[in-house]
């Protein structure tokens, strides 16, 4: 164990519903500044271990123990649909700045100008789209928008359940490029939730990977996909889609004004 606590660490994770066991014994940790991908298809118990980490589900036995940094919320939720995740009657520039709007932090002022640069942070121009409600909102805008917010919380860790699925191809690509140049400038920690190898490959430094509520492989990114070890692993990757590259965030996608 390393000296300095992990972002999320799970002991032995047993969960299930009624006479049901969803989880068998789940163990995964996520370090300090790293991405974990959990890659399962629908029905491996992926959802159940998100609800548990978010303290939506009490566990029948094992552990969950989040690094909270005197965070007021230690875990932030990415979720997979990012327009039903946004209220609908409120302006973008409210709905980024709600965290701290809650907790009582700062003043409105003040919450605006942390709104604003988060907006920005995420490539969303604060003049165009502060002011607009999520119905004006592409997909992809949509999402970025919802990361802004989470990012507002200061969490520890941000547990990112299938947050590209519902969007483009080309889309998808954009948004997992984003998350990769918020690990880089802010240490962030991350969970990343999915059913797709492909989407694992582009942003996750390690991967385990969940079958019937077991994991059955788990280890760096690159080798589990160049070199998978368990037949389900093998599955996965078959049916995985390539997404395009686009190396160069920065210079053309950062902003979108």
């Amino acid at each position: 164990m390393s000296a300095t606590p992990a972002a999320l660490d799970v002991r032995d994770l047993v969960v299930g519903y009624g006479n049901r066991t969803v989880l068998h014994g789940v163990s995964l940790t996520v370090p300090r500044g790293g991405c974990v991908g959990l890659v399962g298809e629908s029905g491996s118990g992926k959802s159940t271990f998100a609800r548990t980490v978010l303290g939506l589900k009490a566990p029948t036995s094992g552990s969950v123990t989040v690094a909270d940094d005197d965070s007021q919320h230690p875990v932030q939720m990415v979720f997979q649909d990012p327009v039903s995740s946004l209220n609908p009657h409120r302006r973008v520039i409210d709905i980024v700045a709600e965290p701290r709007t809650i907790s009582g932090v700062g003043t409105r002022a003040q919450r605006r100008a942390a709104a604003r640069e988060l907006l920005a942070r995420v490539g969303l121009a604060p003049d165009r789209f502060g002011e607009v409600k999520p119905g004006n909102l592409s997909g992809g805008q949509a999402q970025r928008v919802a990361i802004a917010r989470a990012l507002m919380a200061e969490p520890s860790l941000l547990l990112c359940d299938e947050p590209v699925s519902s969007l483009d191809v080309s889309v998808q690509a954009r948004v997992l490029n984003l998350f990769a140049d918020l690990r880089e400038e802010t240490g962030l920690s991350m969970l990343f939730v999915t059913h797709d190898l492909a989407v694992v490959r582009m942003i996750s430094d390690e991967v385990c990977v969940l079958n019937e509520g077991r994991i059955v492989e788990c280890g760096p990114t690159e080798r589990v996909i160049s070199a998978p070890e368990h037949p389900y692993t093998r599955e996965l990757l078959a049916a995985a889609p390539r997404l395009p590259q686009l190396p160069n965030t920065h210079a053309t996608e950062r902003t979108l004004s």
